[in-house]
């Protein structure tokens, strides 16, 4: 994996970039839609390939317990599998240890948890991470790490930040040769972790510097910490993470988080909230965010999103798409969908044009003025 930087704003610590993989090219800023399963949902293939998508995410953890690996494997790896010729990161599991605490016990070599599907006891280590994520085959492979909620005790979060090096150190040492089963390259992102507290922060920044040759990631945030020392963090770590690497956010957020990420150095995002807010009937527009089930859209005529890059969102109108919500219809929520990743990635699009143009600071205010409510 190659990563070089194209443009850099003279205002703020945002810049252009571009990934190479094997399997494609990444202009950054770039937001990277969510398969958990090995699919966005209710999307394509193809209709991620006609939004210009060039790399997706999905999650080990899931798919490790579902289908399984070894299927995946007899399907020549995750690419085939789901019939996708573009770059794949992995998620590790980590996050789940977070999310599904109520079902996992950490120890110093992994963590043992129960499957949320069928109460089957398994055991993550960082190696079985590893292992699994080299079945799967993606580009990018994120490392084990130790995710702690935002309330979790001060000595909690030196804990995690102790395994999550430790774990990083595995797996660094687990993956030596980068070639991967199926003949590509993977990369290694480590995560750094630490809470809110910047000095745990810089600490584990430090830590995982020897194991960051491409690509570093920000974790354990947009955990339930509030919105400022999220940012705080953020730009905290924008201005001391490697220059020549990109710089990876997980699981933020909304669109202007995205912005005020990008002010502060970072390259890359994911979230599940534009396609799982979809579902729910909130739609993503130039306009601004509207909830497609509230009556005062039941007659409304108007676009779906006249400025949309998407024909559904310009050629459907509001009444009918809530028309479809109310029926239950499956269409609905593929225009839903649909309209909400578009909206990142032109978002994405737009930013990258006033990056280039050195006017991405007065463009943000602007923006966030508007929305940031």
């Amino acid at each position: 994996m190659k990563f070089s930087v194209l443009s850099e704003d003279n205002h703020s610590l945002a810049r252009t970039g571009l990934i190479e993989t094997e399997h494609s090219k990444i202009e950054t800023p770039v937001f990277m839609p969510v398969g958990t399963h090995g699919v966005v949902k209710t999307l394509s293939p193809d209709d991620l390939n006609n939004l210009n998508v060039n790399i997706m995410l999905s999650n080990t953890y899931h798919l490790y317990l579902r289908p399984g690996t070894d299927i995946i494997h007899k399907n020549n790896g995750l690419h085939k599998f789901l019939n996708w010729n573009k770059s794949i990161l992995t998620d590790s599991g980590g996050y789940q240890v977070f999310s599904l605490s109520n079902m996992n016990e950490i120890a110093n070599d992994g963590v043992k948890f129960r499957s949320h599907l069928d109460g089957s006891e398994h055991l993550f280590t960082p190696e079985k991470s590893m292992e699994v994520q080299r079945q799967l085959g993606s580009d990018i492979i994120m490392a084990f790490d130790y995710c702690p909620p935002a309330d979790c005790s001060s000595k909690e979060l030196k804990r995690a930040s102790f395994l999550t090096e430790k774990w990083t150190r595995i797996a660094y040492e687990y993956l030596s040769d980068k070639k991967g089963i199926y003949g590509h390259e993977q990369t290694l992102f480590p995560i750094i972790q630490g809470g809110i507290n910047p000095d745990e922060r810089i600490k584990c920044l430090e830590q995982m510097l020897p194991f960051a040759e491409c690509g570093i990631a920000i974790g354990g945030l947009s955990v339930g910490e509030k919105k400022e020392p999220m940012l705080d963090i953020v730009e905290l770590l924008g201005g001391k993470m490697p220059k020549d690497q990109p710089r990876y956010l997980m699981g933020v957020g909304k669109p202007t988080d995205l912005v005020k990420s990008i002010l502060r150095g970072v390259d890359m995002f994911d979230c599940v909230l534009p396609a799982r807010n979809a579902r729910n009937g909130q739609i993503f527009t130039h306009e601004g965010v509207i909830n497609i089930m509230n009556s005062n859209y039941k007659n409304d005529t108007s676009p779906i999103d006249k400025y949309s890059s998407i024909e559904f969102a310009q050629i459907f109108s509001k009444s009918y798409l809530r028309h479809l919500f109310k029926v239950n219809e499956m269409f609905g929520l593929r225009i839903a969908t649909l309209t909400n990743i578009a909206y990142y990635l032109d978002l994405i699009d737009e930013i990258k044009n006033e990056i280039n143009n050195n006017t991405f600071v007065k463009w943000s205010e602007k923006y966030l003025k508007k929305y940031d409510k």
